[in-house]
């Protein structure tokens, strides 16, 4: 319990970092289909998760980002959103089974992973 909280801490860090970012926001609609990284969204059950201190978070972040430096270039971490008792985290990676991977050195659940197939924004509707 105590190795899941520690990973789940390290996820929600990562997710306040850069939970800001505004890439979509730009995007009339993009698509996998052209790149040879894919983005997926990973939904991590984490109870409590909400509650975390910024020093955990923090934590959780510093795991997440060694296991990526550890994994190489094809895998990549874009931003997570921390909720209640979950967190969303957005990818980029060559394949889902790098995903897995991450998850599993980590020590992060990955209670479902998501391919995305295209993304849209309030820009999508102007034109």
């Amino acid at each position: 319990m105590r190795k899941i909280t520690k990973h789940l801490n390290l996820l929600i860090i990562t997710v306040l970092f850069a939970s800001f970012s505004c890439m979509a926001q730009n995007a009339v609609v993009t698509s996998n289909s052209d790149n040879k990284m894919k983005t997926y969204v990973i939904e991590r059950d984490i109870p409590g998760a909400g509650k975390f201190s910024p020093e955990k978070l923090k934590a959780i972040s510093q795991t997440s980002c060694s296991v990526l430096t550890a994994m190489g270039p094809q895998i990549q971490w874009d931003h997570s959103y921390v909720t209640e008792d979950k967190i969303f985290c957005v990818y980029k990676a060559e394949n889902i089974e790098l995903v897995k991977e991450h998850a599993k050195r980590g020590g992060f659940p990955a209670n479902a992973i998501y391919e995305v197939s295209s993304v849209i924004s309030p820009a999508t509707a102007k034109n």
